[in-house]
């Protein structure tokens, strides 16, 4: 059976490049969002999102906030320098799939990446509970 994380940590070249970049690829397509409300959509429990958060806000990738419309929560959104750092992510993220996918032709590549989207589709209603978000807004 093929590690498919094996491929990815090598491309990232460091154990937190994976959860870094989903934090940021989700801040990205959410914009600003509470701290409770990301870790929820991404599925990262929220003491290991807070510990992520602060190392990305260290290297400024990330700016943290009192919610201007709720002040016991933090608002999170993404940096200038934390889109550089996605880009480059996501450049890391593109070899590893290259590197998993080789033995795939093209073609096969291509239904591949139609068949998840189908499997994406079906599933995008699916909502978490306690999740503000209604079906089929924001979900990946």
């Amino acid at each position: 059976m093929v590690d498919a994380r094996r491929f990815v940590a090598q491309s990232f070249g460091n154990s937190t490049g994976r959860t870094d970049f989903a934090v940021l690829a989700g801040l990205a397509q959410y914009g600003a969002v509470s701290q409770a409300i990301l870790g929820r959509r991404l599925g990262i429990n929220l003491g290991d999102l807070v510990a992520v958060l602060k190392r990305l806000e260290a290297k400024g990738s990330v700016v943290r906030q009192q919610d201007r419309n709720d002040r016991r929560r933090n608002a999170v959104e993404i940096t200038p320098a934390g889109r550089v750092t996605l880009s480059e992510l996501e450049a890391a993220a593109a070899a590893a799939q290259d590197e998993m996918l080789e033995p795939l032709s093209p073609n096969e590549r291509l239904q591949l990446v139609a068949l998840l989207q189908r499997l994406v589709e079906h599933h995008r209603g699916y909502q978490h509970a306690g999740d503000a978000v209604t079906p089929n807004e924001g979900r990946p």
